[in-house]
């Protein structure tokens, strides 16, 4: 019992000594850990005469609790000790200054892809959702290009572990949509693709089409034509000068690419054009019998157009930026003359 007088006048000086969280953990340690004077007292137990054990664990015991208490509180203390400390070291802050607060806005391509939404949904079409992730045989198989085909090398895309894969054209939706209305249709549906691609001035490895289908009786090449023109002349609130050149598509039959005047150079030939004085927005063109049978119709009944529309390139079009890489870099500087604020 002498023992444990003697080792509480101890912590009572030791006590007096703690300053800061580090010493408090140094006290507690001291007396508590495993080698701590209180934990080792414990263990001597066992060589007290059975007489005395009774009274030397309720001393040992009262005096474990005194420590552990004294300690808690004490670091109570000194949690709000720093908290009073950090409040009176700040800086005091005015509320009633006024703070800068930018507006954000909306991204060009977000902008332009809302706009065309509108325009074709003014001609009576509706605006369908696609995948990004897709199976092969949607972005593929059912739009005439089956295994071994050719067109697959010009379609490098990402490949996923389930051997689904990130589509590459927005077509990989058509064939979902052909059965969705079994019928005739008007429809246009945005989405983001990937492709393995060299990055250049009009190259990207993830960019965005938007396609477009009308499937009903007697339809030509003339409403194709037609529902282009219309769609470039609101976007630029002009005509603008546009043609037609053969293109092969496997899932349009015959096959077309439709370019526009390059507005960086005013179709004298420049790098983002690749000297041609022309950009190339859209391969469109008949839907090929292949896909409307894939899909359940017959081409005998029906027949219809498809056009896959360069998104990203319209949107350098309308906003006269020569890279298209600036579309996805996030670079506000670069954005910011176009309402895309930080």
């Amino acid at each position: 019992m002498e023992q444990i007088k003697i080792l509480e006048q101890e912590f009572d000086a030791d006590l007096k000594n703690v300053q800061d969280d580090k010493s408090l953990e140094d006290l507690r340690v001291a007396y508590l850990g495993k080698k701590g004077k209180i934990t080792l007292a414990m263990g001597m137990i066992r060589e007290i005469a059975p007489e005395s054990r009774r009274e030397f664990g309720q001393g040992i015991n009262a005096i474990k609790n005194k420590v552990e208490s004294t300690i808690n509180e004490l670091k109570e203390k000194l949690a709000v000790e720093k908290v009073a400390r950090d409040i009176a070291n700040e800086k005091a802050i005015d509320i009633t200054l006024p703070t800068k607060a930018t507006k954000g806005s909306l991204h060009p391509r977000t902008t332009l892809q809302k706009e065309i939404e509108d325009i074709f949904v003014s001609m009576g079409f509706s605006v369908e959702d696609g995948y990004e992730v897709e199976t092969e045989y949607n972005n593929f198989d059912a739009v005439n290009v089956p295994k071994n085909h050719p067109a697959r090398d010009m379609q490098d895309t990402f490949w996923l572990d389930n051997g689904q894969l990130l589509k590459t054209q927005t077509s990989a939706a058509q064939n979902r949509i052909l059965r969705k209305y079994n019928g005739p249709l008007k429809a246009i549906f945005p989405g983001r693709c990937f492709r393995n691609e060299a990055l250049d001035h009009s190259h990207e490895n993830t960019f965005f089409q938007i396609e477009g289908m009308l499937v009903d009786k007697d339809v030509s090449v003339a409403n194709l034509i037609y529902f282009m023109k219309k769609m470039l002349s609101e976007v630029f609130k002009t005509d603008i000068n546009i043609r037609l050149r053969p293109g092969f598509f496997p899932f349009v039959e015959p096959g077309f690419e439709m370019d526009a005047t390059c507005t960086f150079c005013g179709g004298k030939g420049c790098s983002t054009c690749k000297n041609s004085g022309w950009l190339e927005l859209c391969p469109c063109g008949m839907i090929h019998p292949n896909v409307l049978k894939l899909a359940d119709y017959d081409p005998e009944k029906y027949s219809g157009f498809a056009f896959g529309l360069g998104f990203d390139r319209l949107v350098m079009l309308k906003t006269g930026l020569d890279d298209i890489r600036h579309l996805n870099s996030g670079n506000i500087k670069v954005l910011n003359q176009f309402g895309v604020k930080a």
